[in-house]
């Protein structure tokens, strides 16, 4: 998020910046009122923190000037202080000021509030987009409704992607039955465990929808570590209208609600904060729940699916894991293993996966050379086949040829084919790196590591930038240049 900050104590002001960019926001800082409302106007800040009492323009004044503003409307300001009273923090919301905390700063109230807001600002545009396009979105409306069964079967097989499963050996075959049995009895909870990008949200989909019968039934997925704890319970649940402070009036349904009928996906499952735990263990168990604030039971229709990369059986015994949960959930079992223990699917995985983007970006791509194929056969995968997606979406996005050659591979961790059973180096100081017996261009490997960063962190250059050690404008140059090599 776009944040502007405000505050004559440098100290603090530098101390919050700090903050606030490490969680990937882009901060514009002032020392005062003047320089933040001449900030503002060349700018777009969706938020403003600011504090009260500066020389000058106070921010109080500040608020004030930026509400006058038709586009102050669409800014939620948050204003702080060491000199809090009642009377400055009631002024200042009736001014329409978003929130007000106390210096100094709690970090956790801080994050809390920025939640908030962002939660706010998808309101206010997602209400500007609805009334600018009314009619439209009515007319969209009507049509979606008479052809909602046509296009969730379409969803189901297409968007879903449940039609390109690479079902490659005997593993996989494997997986596969054990879905569609664990799809034909709703209740049974299913515990999906492998690493990160082995495929766990597909086969998730796979129970769910199976040979697509089920394709209008809903599937609805939330990740555990999204979430902070403050806020899972209102997420799974619901919550009754005047629960808490910010709640919608008419109240709100939960993902248990949405889900009915159809499957509830817990991703991340063994991020679930423990007081959640025993919640969960009672919808499973008593097949009913209440909303936050709520004093009426509801009856529970969802099939239970949880994945998670982490060995629960491990948090059960460190104390982090409820035991009787995880034996609650344990019922159905599937177990996913790594990329790097099914060789055999590498060649086909990366076939599917180059003649699938080849079509969608208009390329030549036909078929995998053999140079490539003993690159692909011999790289340890640690990303799973998550990874093996991105480099094949990447090759074929940078070049264009009718065979996946070797050259098209230089993203990787090397060129140089890795011997069977080693596995890549870590970046840690001190340790041994392995170093390739040819000679290497050393720009080669710093654009590799710095597209692993970015792939770390999902695309966020922030986040990748602050990781590296770099500034955004130097990674941006970075990737720039790389481009332009390409």
């Amino acid at each position: 998020m776009n944040i502007l900050l405000v505050d004559d104590d440098t100290g603090s002001r530098t101390s919050v910046g700090k903050f606030l960019r490490r969680h990937g926001h882009e901060i514009t800082e002032c020392s005062n009122g003047e320089e933040a409302l001449a900030a503002f106007l060349a700018g777009s800040f969706p938020m403003i923190l600011t504090d009260i009492r500066m020389p000058a323009m106070s921010g109080i004044d500040l608020l004030k000037h930026i509400k006058d503003m038709p586009c102050g409307t669409y800014t939620d300001i948050v204003l702080f202080t060491g000199h809090g009273s009642m009377e400055s923090a009631i002024e200042a919301l009736r001014m329409g000021a978003f929130d007000y905390l106390l210096k100094p700063i709690n970090i956790q109230e801080l994050s809390i509030i920025i939640e908030k807001v962002a939660e706010h600002q998808g309101l206010l545009r997602e209400n500007r987009r609805l009334t600018d396009h009314f009619d439209q979105e009515v007319q969209a409306a009507t049509l979606e409704t008479t052809k909602e069964n046509s296009r969730l079967r379409m969803l189901a097989a297409k968007a879903e992607g449940i039609g390109e499963i690479g079902l490659f050996g005997t593993v996989m075959q494997n997986i596969y039955a054990q879905a569609l049995m664990y799809h034909r009895d709703r209740s049974i909870p299913v515990l999906i465990q492998g690493e990160t990008g082995t495929g766990k949200e597909m086969i998730a989909k796979l129970i769910h929808y199976a040979e697509f019968e089920e394709a209008a039934a809903p599937f609805v997925d939330i990740n555990c570590a999204a979430l902070t704890p403050s806020l899972f319970e209102s997420e799974l649940f619901g919550y009754e209208a005047g629960s808490f402070t910010g709640s919608l009036t008419k109240g709100q349904k939960g993902k248990l609600d949405l889900a009915a009928g159809g499957t509830l996906f817990l991703d991340e499952i063994g991020e679930m904060p423990l007081e959640m735990q025993a919640k969960l263990l009672r919808v499973l168990q008593e097949k009913e729940y209440y909303r936050v604030g709520g004093l009426k039971k509801i009856k529970s229709d969802v099939r239970i699916v949880c994945a998670t990369n982490r060995n629960l059986s491990q948090a059960v015994a460190a104390g982090t894991f409820r035991r009787d949960l995880y034996y609650r959930l344990n019922v159905g079992q599937i177990f996913i293993p790594p990329l790097r223990e099914q060789s055999n699917s590498i060649v086909p995985l990366a076939e599917m996966f180059l003649h699938r983007f080849a079509k969608q970006k208009g390329k030549r791509f036909r078929s995998v050379s053999s140079e490539a194929v003993q690159i692909l056969l011999h790289h340890s995968w640690p990303g799973n086949i998550r990874e093996l997606q991105n480099v094949v979406e990447w090759s074929v996005f940078m070049f264009d040829d009718t065979e996946l050659r070797a050259k098209h591979l230089k993203i990787t961790a090397s060129n140089e084919p890795l011997r069977s059973g080693t596995q890549t180096n870590t970046l840690i100081p001190n340790a041994p790196v392995s170093l390739p017996s040819r000679p290497f261009k050393l720009d080669d490997y710093v654009d590799q590591i710095i597209v692993a960063a970015l792939e770390m962190h999902n695309g966020n250059k922030s986040a990748a930038a602050s990781y590296l050690g770099l500034s955004r404008r130097s990674l941006s140059y970075r990737l720039e240049k790389l481009m332009q090599d390409n």
